[in-house]
């Protein structure tokens, strides 16, 4: 059991916990990873984009898989992106446009075109991917912030079908 007297002293010493924290602290300044700070201008940048008749895609090659990549509406944050099949017949992808398969993995695009409503079934992953009928398109960025937690994630080799952050 404490003494009056040695709950005075623990009183006194709470009061003065704050100020040497405060003191020990003060010289610390919170420092935002690389990651975090690219995540964030890429926020920014998604924030700024115009709204319009058109959708973000960001290519995403596999080897094993014949899917094309991630698409987004403008402004939308990558996590409602839809992984899709591309239906060439208009228009050919940028990679199979200069007979280079996979050339642009990883490339950033603004798209034109629409989705169709059907989905298109891919073998190998055993998934249905919605249609995107493409149009039309322009590079937006060859060496854009990554949208995945880990870097294998883009890796043409690795068998990994990660949906973006």
């Amino acid at each position: 059991m404490l003494t009056m007297k040695s709950r005075m002293h623990f009183r006194r010493f709470l009061a003065f916990l704050p100020f040497i924290s405060t003191g020990f602290f003060a010289g610390c300044q919170a420092v935002d990873s690389p990651d975090k700070v690219a995540r964030a201008a890429m926020q920014a940048a998604i924030n700024a984009e115009p709204e319009g008749d058109y959708f973000i895609g960001r290519r995403f090659y596999k080897v094993d898989y014949k899917f094309w990549g991630w698409v987004r509406k403008p402004r939308q944050p990558w996590t409602t992106a839809k992984l899709v099949m591309l239906n060439e017949h208009e228009k050919l992808a940028p990679d199979r446009a200069i007979a280079k398969l996979g050339s642009d993995n990883n490339y950033e695009y603004k798209l034109f075109g629409t989705f169709s409503g059907e989905t298109v079934y891919e073998p190998a992953s055993n998934g249905f991917y919605p249609e995107f009928l493409l149009k039309g398109y322009e590079l937006v960025s060859a060496t854009p912030a990554s949208i995945f937690r880990i870097s294998a994630a883009t890796d043409p080799t690795k068998r990994i079908i990660m949906q973006p952050y």
